[in-house]
């Protein structure tokens, strides 16, 4: 059985013309996650629009997506120490 939220996801990369297979989802989901908690909780969708819009800048492959979001967790978690 197909989860709702990976259903959800592939259909919005296609209708995008995003590939599927360079949406990591956990990855997202942690990038957000710590750009909620550590810095303010609308950080968490800008922080994940952002990391998009580099990876997209950079090609739009999954590794473009995994080092925006390992910048962006990285920026957020520095904020963790202040």
């Amino acid at each position: 059985m197909t989860n709702p939220l990976d259903a959800s996801i592939a259909e919005l990369a296609t209708a995008l013309g995003v590939d599927p297979a360079a949406v990591d989802r956990d990855l997202l989901l942690d990038v957000a996650r710590d750009a909620a908690h550590n810095v303010a909780r609308p950080a968490a969708p800008l922080t994940t629009f952002l990391v998009g819009l580099a990876a997209g800048r950079d090609g739009s492959t999954a590794e473009s997506v995994r080092s925006a979001a390992q910048t962006a967790q990285r920026l957020a978690l520095d904020h963790a120490d202040e």
